[in-house]
Protein backbone atom coordinates (compact mmCIF):
# COMPACT_ATOMS: atom_id res chain seq x y z
CA UNK A 1 0.00 0.00 0.00
CA UNK A 2 3.04 2.40 -0.26
CA UNK A 3 2.00 3.87 -3.35
CA UNK A 4 -0.94 5.33 -1.21
CA UNK A 5 0.07 5.63 1.91
CA UNK A 6 0.50 9.49 1.46
CA UNK A 7 -3.72 9.61 0.85
CA UNK A 8 -4.08 7.68 3.64
CA UNK A 9 -2.19 9.35 6.30
CA UNK A 10 -5.28 11.47 6.11
CA UNK A 11 -8.06 10.44 8.86
CA UNK A 12 -10.93 10.72 6.84
CA UNK A 13 -9.38 8.67 3.93
CA UNK A 14 -7.35 5.86 6.18
CA UNK A 15 -7.46 2.34 5.65
CA UNK A 16 -10.91 1.69 5.61
CA UNK A 17 -11.28 4.54 3.13
CA UNK A 18 -8.15 3.51 0.59
CA UNK A 19 -10.14 -0.16 0.95
CA UNK A 20 -13.63 1.81 -0.37
CA UNK A 21 -12.38 3.32 -2.62
CA UNK A 22 -10.35 -0.25 -4.14
CA UNK A 23 -13.96 -1.55 -4.62
CA UNK A 24 -15.52 1.04 -6.29
CA UNK A 25 -16.43 1.21 -9.83
CA UNK A 26 -16.65 4.47 -11.27
CA UNK A 27 -18.04 5.02 -15.11
CA UNK A 28 -16.49 7.98 -16.71
CA UNK A 29 -18.31 9.53 -19.87
CA UNK A 30 -16.20 11.14 -22.23
CA UNK A 31 -12.29 11.14 -22.57
CA UNK A 32 -11.57 14.26 -23.49
CA UNK A 33 -10.15 17.69 -21.86
CA UNK A 34 -12.22 16.78 -18.77
CA UNK A 35 -12.22 13.09 -18.89
CA UNK A 36 -8.23 13.21 -19.03
CA UNK A 37 -7.35 14.61 -15.94
CA UNK A 38 -10.34 12.78 -13.92
CA UNK A 39 -8.75 9.52 -15.45
CA UNK A 40 -5.39 10.37 -14.25
CA UNK A 41 -6.36 11.60 -10.13
CA UNK A 42 -9.08 8.74 -9.86
CA UNK A 43 -6.30 6.02 -11.61
CA UNK A 44 -3.61 7.51 -9.62
CA UNK A 45 -5.81 7.55 -6.02
CA UNK A 46 -6.69 3.99 -6.19
CA UNK A 47 -9.91 3.85 -7.62
CA UNK A 48 -10.19 -0.13 -8.05
CA UNK A 49 -12.42 -0.09 -11.37
CA UNK A 50 -12.95 2.61 -14.16
CA UNK A 51 -15.28 2.28 -17.16
CA UNK A 52 -14.08 4.69 -19.80
CA UNK A 53 -16.72 5.69 -22.35
CA UNK A 54 -15.73 7.89 -25.23
CA UNK A 55 -16.11 6.68 -29.35
CA UNK A 56 -14.13 9.79 -30.41
CA UNK A 57 -10.41 9.02 -31.66
CA UNK A 58 -7.33 11.15 -30.71
CA UNK A 59 -6.32 14.21 -32.87
CA UNK A 60 -3.22 16.25 -32.77
CA UNK A 61 -5.53 19.44 -31.99
CA UNK A 62 -6.81 17.88 -28.43
CA UNK A 63 -3.46 17.46 -27.26
CA UNK A 64 -3.08 21.16 -25.85
CA UNK A 65 -5.65 19.80 -22.87
CA UNK A 66 -6.08 16.51 -23.25
CA UNK A 67 -2.58 15.21 -21.19
CA UNK A 68 -3.78 11.79 -21.08
CA UNK A 69 -2.17 11.50 -24.61
CA UNK A 70 0.88 11.61 -26.97
CA UNK A 71 1.83 11.74 -30.35
CA UNK A 72 1.62 7.77 -30.28
CA UNK A 73 -1.31 8.31 -29.85
CA UNK A 74 -2.93 9.97 -32.85
CA UNK A 75 -5.49 8.35 -34.86
CA UNK A 76 -6.68 5.46 -31.61
CA UNK A 77 -9.98 5.32 -29.87
CA UNK A 78 -9.42 7.80 -27.03
CA UNK A 79 -11.38 5.21 -24.87
CA UNK A 80 -8.73 2.65 -26.21
CA UNK A 81 -5.45 5.12 -25.29
CA UNK A 82 -6.82 5.94 -22.15
CA UNK A 83 -6.84 2.53 -20.36
CA UNK A 84 -3.59 1.59 -22.09
CA UNK A 85 -2.38 4.97 -20.16
CA UNK A 86 -4.08 4.28 -17.10
CA UNK A 87 -2.93 0.87 -16.85
CA UNK A 88 0.67 1.58 -17.55
CA UNK A 89 0.75 4.18 -14.49
CA UNK A 90 -1.25 1.55 -12.09
CA UNK A 91 -1.16 -2.23 -13.68
CA UNK A 92 -3.68 -3.01 -9.96
CA UNK A 93 -6.14 -1.42 -11.69
CA UNK A 94 -9.60 -2.74 -13.79
CA UNK A 95 -9.60 -0.43 -16.84
CA UNK A 96 -12.67 -1.36 -19.72
CA UNK A 97 -12.61 0.98 -22.12
CA UNK A 98 -16.22 1.66 -24.20
CA UNK A 99 -15.18 2.42 -27.75
CA UNK A 100 -18.86 4.26 -28.68
CA UNK A 101 -20.80 7.15 -27.59
CA UNK A 102 -23.14 7.36 -24.99
CA UNK A 103 -26.95 7.78 -25.71
CA UNK A 104 -30.32 6.87 -24.10
CA UNK A 105 -30.57 3.39 -25.70
CA UNK A 106 -27.58 2.36 -23.47
CA UNK A 107 -27.18 4.86 -20.34
CA UNK A 108 -30.01 2.78 -18.10
CA UNK A 109 -27.55 -0.40 -18.34
CA UNK A 110 -23.88 1.24 -18.08
CA UNK A 111 -25.58 3.79 -15.03
CA UNK A 112 -26.61 0.67 -13.61
CA UNK A 113 -23.36 -1.14 -13.22
CA UNK A 114 -21.51 1.65 -11.52
CA UNK A 115 -21.57 3.07 -8.24
CA UNK A 116 -20.84 7.34 -9.59
CA UNK A 117 -20.82 8.18 -12.80
CA UNK A 118 -19.09 11.26 -14.16
CA UNK A 119 -20.03 13.11 -16.57
CA UNK A 120 -17.55 14.78 -18.79
CA UNK A 121 -18.52 14.41 -22.30
CA UNK A 122 -19.15 18.17 -22.16
CA UNK A 123 -22.50 17.58 -24.30
CA UNK A 124 -25.39 18.27 -22.87
CA UNK A 125 -27.36 16.11 -24.50
CA UNK A 126 -25.15 13.20 -22.93
CA UNK A 127 -25.69 15.07 -19.65
CA UNK A 128 -29.37 15.31 -19.73
CA UNK A 129 -29.31 11.87 -20.32
CA UNK A 130 -26.98 10.86 -17.86
CA UNK A 131 -28.76 12.77 -15.20
CA UNK A 132 -32.04 11.34 -16.03
CA UNK A 133 -30.52 7.63 -15.51
CA UNK A 134 -28.50 8.97 -12.52
CA UNK A 135 -32.47 9.84 -11.31
CA UNK A 136 -34.14 7.13 -11.81
CA UNK A 137 -31.14 4.97 -10.63
CA UNK A 138 -30.32 6.91 -7.33
CA UNK A 139 -26.68 7.12 -8.71
CA UNK A 140 -24.35 10.17 -7.71
CA UNK A 141 -23.52 12.13 -10.79
CA UNK A 142 -20.56 14.45 -11.08
CA UNK A 143 -21.34 16.82 -14.30
CA UNK A 144 -18.62 19.41 -15.47
CA UNK A 145 -18.64 21.87 -18.83
CA UNK A 146 -15.73 23.60 -19.93
CA UNK A 147 -15.59 26.43 -22.58
CA UNK A 148 -12.68 29.12 -23.62
CA UNK A 149 -12.03 29.74 -20.06
CA UNK A 150 -15.36 29.05 -17.81
CA UNK A 151 -17.21 26.21 -17.44
CA UNK A 152 -18.86 24.40 -13.91
CA UNK A 153 -18.90 21.29 -12.13
CA UNK A 154 -21.10 19.89 -9.64
CA UNK A 155 -22.71 17.18 -7.45
CA UNK A 156 -26.40 16.17 -8.80
CA UNK A 157 -28.66 13.06 -8.41
CA UNK A 158 -27.87 10.33 -5.75
CA UNK A 159 -31.35 11.52 -4.03
CA UNK A 160 -30.68 15.38 -4.62
CA UNK A 161 -31.51 17.71 -7.34
CA UNK A 162 -30.65 16.21 -11.10
CA UNK A 163 -28.82 18.27 -13.05
CA UNK A 164 -32.30 19.30 -15.18
CA UNK A 165 -33.49 21.20 -12.22
CA UNK A 166 -30.32 23.58 -12.02
CA UNK A 167 -30.09 23.94 -15.94
CA UNK A 168 -34.09 23.23 -17.32
CA UNK A 169 -32.81 25.29 -20.41
CA UNK A 170 -30.39 25.32 -22.80
CA UNK A 171 -28.70 28.40 -24.38
CA UNK A 172 -29.67 29.74 -27.61
CA UNK A 173 -26.59 29.66 -29.05
CA UNK A 174 -24.00 26.41 -29.12
CA UNK A 175 -19.96 26.85 -29.08
CA UNK A 176 -17.33 23.99 -29.10
CA UNK A 177 -13.97 23.95 -28.29
CA UNK A 178 -13.80 23.78 -32.08
CA UNK A 179 -15.35 26.90 -32.51
CA UNK A 180 -14.61 29.40 -29.63
CA UNK A 181 -11.52 28.26 -28.43
CA UNK A 182 -10.34 26.25 -25.08
CA UNK A 183 -7.36 26.95 -22.21
CA UNK A 184 -6.10 23.56 -21.14
CA UNK A 185 -5.20 24.40 -18.05
CA UNK A 186 -9.20 25.72 -17.24
CA UNK A 187 -10.37 22.65 -18.53
CA UNK A 188 -7.86 20.62 -16.31
CA UNK A 189 -8.54 22.39 -13.27
CA UNK A 190 -12.37 21.75 -13.74
CA UNK A 191 -11.88 18.37 -14.52
CA UNK A 192 -9.36 17.61 -11.21
CA UNK A 193 -12.10 19.29 -9.02
CA UNK A 194 -14.31 16.51 -11.03
CA UNK A 195 -11.92 13.93 -9.73
CA UNK A 196 -11.79 15.25 -5.85
CA UNK A 197 -15.53 15.32 -6.16
CA UNK A 198 -16.16 11.71 -7.16
CA UNK A 199 -13.35 10.97 -4.55
CA UNK A 200 -15.49 12.82 -1.87
CA UNK A 201 -18.82 10.95 -3.01
CA UNK A 202 -17.14 7.62 -2.62
CA UNK A 203 -15.16 8.41 0.53
CA UNK A 204 -19.34 9.48 1.77
CA UNK A 205 -17.52 12.91 2.74
CA UNK A 206 -19.13 16.22 4.32
CA UNK A 207 -20.52 18.15 3.46
CA UNK A 208 -21.30 16.18 0.78
CA UNK A 209 -20.65 17.28 -3.27
CA UNK A 210 -24.45 16.08 -4.16
CA UNK A 211 -25.84 19.58 -4.21
CA UNK A 212 -23.17 22.02 -4.79
CA UNK A 213 -21.51 23.70 -8.01
CA UNK A 214 -18.72 25.29 -8.54
CA UNK A 215 -18.57 28.07 -10.67
CA UNK A 216 -15.77 28.70 -12.75
CA UNK A 217 -14.78 32.36 -14.49
CA UNK A 218 -11.18 32.12 -15.32
CA UNK A 219 -11.10 35.01 -18.05
CA UNK A 220 -11.60 37.50 -14.51
CA UNK A 221 -9.96 35.21 -11.89
CA UNK A 222 -13.18 34.25 -10.22
CA UNK A 223 -14.54 31.47 -8.68
CA UNK A 224 -17.66 30.75 -6.86
CA UNK A 225 -20.02 28.35 -5.28
CA UNK A 226 -23.41 27.59 -4.26
CA UNK A 227 -25.53 25.41 -2.80
CA UNK A 228 -28.92 23.72 -4.74
CA UNK A 229 -30.33 21.33 -2.02
CA UNK A 230 -33.70 22.61 -2.34
CA UNK A 231 -33.86 23.31 -6.18
CA UNK A 232 -37.24 21.87 -8.25
CA UNK A 233 -37.15 19.36 -10.48
CA UNK A 234 -38.78 20.85 -14.09
CA UNK A 235 -42.00 19.50 -15.10
CA UNK A 236 -42.59 18.14 -18.08
CA UNK A 237 -39.20 17.79 -18.91
CA UNK A 238 -37.99 17.12 -22.71
CA UNK A 239 -36.85 13.37 -22.98
CA UNK A 240 -33.79 12.71 -25.12
CA UNK A 241 -33.93 9.15 -27.26
CA UNK A 242 -31.58 7.67 -28.94
CA UNK A 243 -32.07 6.71 -32.68
CA UNK A 244 -32.70 3.22 -32.09
CA UNK A 245 -35.74 3.86 -29.60
CA UNK A 246 -37.80 5.53 -32.49
CA UNK A 247 -40.74 3.74 -33.26
CA UNK A 248 -42.51 3.44 -36.41
CA UNK A 249 -45.36 4.80 -34.94
CA UNK A 250 -43.12 8.21 -33.97
CA UNK A 251 -42.95 11.52 -36.37
CA UNK A 252 -39.62 11.93 -37.08
CA UNK A 253 -38.29 15.53 -38.30
CA UNK A 254 -34.65 16.37 -39.16
CA UNK A 255 -34.64 20.15 -38.76
CA UNK A 256 -31.39 19.89 -40.67
CA UNK A 257 -31.15 20.88 -44.76
CA UNK A 258 -29.56 18.07 -47.02
CA UNK A 259 -26.41 20.18 -46.86
CA UNK A 260 -25.61 19.79 -43.52
CA UNK A 261 -27.11 16.04 -42.94
CA UNK A 262 -27.80 14.30 -46.61
CA UNK A 263 -28.96 11.44 -44.57
CA UNK A 264 -31.98 11.23 -42.36
CA UNK A 265 -32.37 9.66 -39.11
CA UNK A 266 -35.44 7.17 -39.65
CA UNK A 267 -37.05 5.59 -42.31
CA UNK A 268 -39.73 7.96 -43.12
CA UNK A 269 -38.40 11.36 -41.51
CA UNK A 270 -39.68 14.34 -42.71
CA UNK A 271 -37.11 17.30 -43.59
CA UNK A 272 -38.67 20.40 -42.04
CA UNK A 273 -36.86 23.84 -41.76
CA UNK A 274 -37.49 25.17 -38.18
CA UNK A 275 -38.79 28.24 -39.49
CA UNK A 276 -41.20 26.16 -41.47
CA UNK A 277 -42.38 23.90 -38.54
CA UNK A 278 -45.61 25.58 -37.27
CA UNK A 279 -47.17 25.59 -40.59
CA UNK A 280 -46.51 22.27 -41.67
CA UNK A 281 -48.82 19.35 -41.11
CA UNK A 282 -48.32 17.38 -38.26
CA UNK A 283 -50.09 14.77 -36.60
CA UNK A 284 -51.60 15.73 -33.05
CA UNK A 285 -51.56 12.25 -31.97
CA UNK A 286 -48.53 10.31 -31.08
CA UNK A 287 -44.93 11.40 -30.48
CA UNK A 288 -42.67 14.28 -32.12
CA UNK A 289 -39.05 13.47 -32.40
CA UNK A 290 -36.94 16.76 -33.03
CA UNK A 291 -33.76 16.17 -34.51
CA UNK A 292 -30.50 17.90 -35.49
CA UNK A 293 -26.59 17.62 -34.35
CA UNK A 294 -26.29 18.94 -30.83
CA UNK A 295 -30.22 19.09 -29.74
CA UNK A 296 -30.04 22.76 -29.53
CA UNK A 297 -32.42 23.58 -32.77
CA UNK A 298 -34.65 20.48 -31.41
CA UNK A 299 -34.95 22.02 -28.10
CA UNK A 300 -36.05 25.24 -29.41
CA UNK A 301 -38.38 23.87 -31.59
CA UNK A 302 -39.72 21.67 -29.34
CA UNK A 303 -40.58 24.92 -27.22
CA UNK A 304 -42.42 26.66 -30.06
CA UNK A 305 -44.38 23.14 -30.92
CA UNK A 306 -45.38 22.71 -27.14
CA UNK A 307 -46.26 26.37 -27.40
CA UNK A 308 -48.81 25.69 -30.02
CA UNK A 309 -50.42 22.81 -28.42
CA UNK A 310 -47.94 19.55 -29.50
CA UNK A 311 -47.46 17.74 -26.06
CA UNK A 312 -46.05 14.54 -26.73
CA UNK A 313 -42.03 16.27 -27.95
CA UNK A 314 -38.83 14.55 -27.76
CA UNK A 315 -35.28 15.48 -28.60
CA UNK A 316 -32.52 13.47 -30.77
CA UNK A 317 -29.25 14.54 -30.93
CA UNK A 318 -27.77 12.84 -33.87
CA UNK A 319 -24.44 13.96 -33.68
CA UNK A 320 -22.62 15.78 -30.86
CA UNK A 321 -19.31 16.87 -29.96
CA UNK A 322 -17.54 15.35 -26.74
Amino acid sequence: MSRYARQMILPDVGTEGQERLARAHVLVVGAGGLGCPVLLYLGAAGVGRITVMDGDMVEESNLHRQVLYTMGDLGRPKAAAARRQLLAANPSLQVTAQVAPLDAANAAGMVAAADLVVDAADSFAVSYVLSDACRQQGKVLISASALGQSGYAGGFCGGGPSLRAVFPDLPARAATCATAGVMGPSVGMIGALQAQLALKSLLNHQPSPRGQLFVFRLEDLQVSSFRFDEAEEPEGALPVVAASQITAADTVIELRDAAEAPGLPAPRARRIARADLLTAELPTKGRIVLCCRTGLRAWAAAAELKAAGYGNLALLAAGHSA
